[in-house]
């Protein structure tokens, strides 16, 4: 009976090491241009939120920010996928309103001024399939230079008067897009 016994534990001893995987689980490294988010309020109060952004902040890295965001074209407002607007109450962008939901959010500079863009496509990569006919809402900012250079693109809101501001910033270059009710 021993016999049995054992021969059948060396049996399931084998059959599990074959049964698991022999290769451990591969895990990503860090993103060299990491996923962040700025909300406002910024607490944790989901049910409090006026606006969120999901967005992926890159590096300067020795680089002019006009080489990394050429003026005249969309860009996807940080690395990777574009970034994604929620809005938890309808707000106005400009004079136009853009109902509570999530969107994508562009960026086109131009000079002195970046345009913002709400836009109703979603799970975009990049802004290479960037289509004009699906903005919701538009409105161009003036960019102003800082005297303090940001190494990684940043965004962060405030409270205004009339709403909220998402500030913009990488380089010396800022921006402020006003978000109204």
């Amino acid at each position: 009976m021993k016999t049995k016994n054992l021969i059948t534990t060396v049996a399931f001893a084998i059959t599990m090491l074959f049964s698991f995987n022999v290769e451990a689980q591969k895990f990503a490294g860090m993103d060299k241009s990491p996923m962040d988010a700025a909300a406002f309020p910024s607490d944790y109060k989901i049910s409090e939120k006026a606006i969120k952004v999901v967005y992926s902040r890159p590096q300067l890295k020795d680089r002019e920010l006009s080489e990394l965001v050429p003026d005249g074209k969309v860009w996807r407002t940080g690395a990777n996928e574009a970034a994604e607007l929620t809005l938890y109450t309808d707000m106005m962008l400009g004079d136009t309103k853009v109902e509570a939901g999530t969107y994508t959010f562009y960026l086109k500079p131009n000079g002195k001024e970046w345009t913002a863009i709400i836009s109703s496509d979603l799970n975009v990569w990049g802004s290479y399939f960037y289509n004009e006919e699906n903005d919701v809402a538009r409105l161009a900012v003036p960019v102003t230079m800082a005297e303090e250079s940001l190494e990684a693109f940043s965004i962060a809101f405030e409270k205004s008067d009339d709403g909220v501001h998402m500030h913009l910033g990488w380089g010396k270059a800022r921006a402020a897009v006003p978000f109204t009710k």
